[in-house]
């Protein structure tokens, strides 16, 4: 779809950008080292626990190539070595040989002790990181090597410590009750400062064990206003800028924006447990009634991508492995009232609502809307309190792995089931897929458990969304990572 001529940003939107830059990026080129200056990075989200890893601050602290994690992963989300070189499974307990010749930011050693005292501390923090909701492990130092044992066996164990909320930093990152990052990651990039919630600097670190960056640094700004970042990038305040909004990426030159896939569904849960959509000819007339491509082109200005499943382009082993569904013949509305539920914290929903009564109306459905703040109605979607609810829905969690997502929401006793779905054949491929060691045989009882949820029709995958993500011309290496793990990297440089 071609996007509309270019506008000219409005100058009150330049002068905010300024306002808001100015001060950070001044004088932040590095004297005397020769690799031309930092990269000036303009970011969406403040820290909201002063950048500790235990939290979703970790995300910015993997962003900046600060702080690393035992493994990471590729873009199938199988596990690769990074601080650890290799690992082997002995039933409940995984192995991992720990990385020879690297040191913290501070100078001392990394070592199996090192690596044990940043799992534990993650693993009996309150509350947990994410990735450990559920997970009873323990790690203990033997040797060169770490051993990391699970209550139950988990064939996830390796992904789980791709998270960032994992990550590895020397000892004086724990003096005290928090965790403090400055100057205690293994990246190519030391954290050397932190200004509140404004703005952090980060150094190259000569010693890092992968190879010398190509820049002298990051200088970060933190700029929650969407219409100031993308100002910052078309005045040159800015080299990168993180989560342009759609409604700016069409001021800016194409050639700046980069739109990358995000592992994201929006789509239209049915209630299968009460209400018109208990019988399963709704649900597929409602089906056959919704139009994504129309809300993409509408509503998203067609910056999304129209869904075929509920996994998306950001995990392109999904669309190889699906086959046609076979879904229940539609019936006749016949005039019957549904009400839809949606909320108002991610600005396209409300409208993607309005798109969808209009559209199920005219398939003879009467359509009710209830749109409220997201802390407001979360409860009542969950109670199962709407015929419909419309949600994007990140379907990878932090080990990269959707199966997690699918057991949430489609499981009988799944924790976030809006469809309140009860499906004993979705159950038993669900299970299957939780089991299933990583690999190509998990991608395949995945897909297979997708499209057991599917034929139920209490989902309805509309679309997937992108992040859309800035870069000056002068640019060069900085990542587009569907996962948002990664942005500026020992590659990244300003030429």
């Amino acid at each position: 779809m071609r996007l509309p001529a270019r506008r000219l940003l409005p100058a009150t939107a330049l002068t905010a950008a300024s306002a808001l830059l100015t001060g950070c990026f001044s004088g932040t080129p590095a004297e005397g080292d020769g690799d031309g200056r930092r990269i000036r990075v303009a970011m969406m989200q403040p820290p909201r626990s002063g950048l500790s890893p235990l939290s979703d601050d970790a995300f910015k602290l993997s962003r900046w190539s600060t702080a690393e994690t035992l493994v990471k992963l590729d873009a199938d989300g199988d596990a690769e070595p990074a601080l650890a070189t290799k690992w082997t499974q002995s039933g409940r307990s995984w192995t991992f040989r720990i990385r020879d010749g690297v040191t913290f930011h501070d100078g001392t050693k990394l070592d199996a002790e090192a690596v044990v005292r940043s799992l534990t501390r993650a693993a009996t923090a309150s509350p947990k990181p994410r990735i450990l909701d559920g997970v009873d492990l323990t790690a203990e130092a033997h040797g060169d090597t770490v051993t990391v044992t699970t209550a139950d066996e988990d064939p996830l164990v390796p992904q789980r410590l791709s998270s960032p909320q994992l990550s590895i930093l020397a000892a004086k990152a724990y003096r005290g009750k928090t965790v403090n990052p400055v100057g205690a990651g293994t990246g190519p990039f030391e954290l050397v400062s932190v200004d509140g919630t404004s703005a952090a600097t980060l150094d190259r670190y000569d010693a890092y064990w992968g190879g010398r960056a190509k820049s002298p640094g990051i200088a970060v700004k933190f700029v929650p206003d969407g219409t100031a970042r993308a100002a910052a990038l078309r005045s040159g305040e800015a080299d990168i800028v993180e989560a342009v909004p759609v409604s700016q990426a069409a001021l800016l030159d194409e050639d700046l924006i980069t739109e990358v896939p995000m592992p994201r569904t929006n789509t239209l849960y049915l209630n299968t447990s009460d209400g018109p959509f208990k019988d399963a000819s709704l649900r597929a007339a409602a089906r056959e009634a919704v139009d994504a491509e129309s809300i993409v082109k509408g509503v998203y200005e067609g910056r999304a991508d129209v869904a075929h499943g509920l996994l998306g382009p950001a995990l392109p082993w999904a669309a190889e492995l699906r086959r046609p569904v076979s879904h229940a013949k539609a019936g006749r509305p016949a005039g019957r009232t549904v009400t839809i539920g949606t909320f108002t914290d991610r600005a396209e929903l409300p409208e993607v609502a309005a798109a969808l009564q209009q559209q199920l109306q005219k398939a003879g459905f009467k359509v009710k809307l209830v749109v409220r703040e997201y802390a407001n109605i979360e409860s009542d979607a969950l109670a199962g309190r709407f015929d419909a609810f419309i949600l994007s829905r990140a379907t990878v969690l932090d080990s990269g792995d959707p199966a997690a997502y699918l057991y949430s929401d489609f499981a009988s006793d799944g924790s976030f089931n809006i469809s309140q779905l009860a499906d004993p054949a979705v159950d038993k491929a669900l299970k299957k897929a939780g089991e299933t060691e990583s690999g190509e045989a998990r991608r395949k009882a995945v897909v297979a458990a997708e499209a057991a949820v599917l034929a139920t029709d209490a989902a309805v995958p509309m679309l997937h969304e992108r992040v859309i993500q800035g870069d000056a011309a002068a640019v060069r290496g900085a990542a587009h990572d569907p996962r948002e793990r990664e942005l500026v990297t020992a590659d990244t440089y300003v030429k």
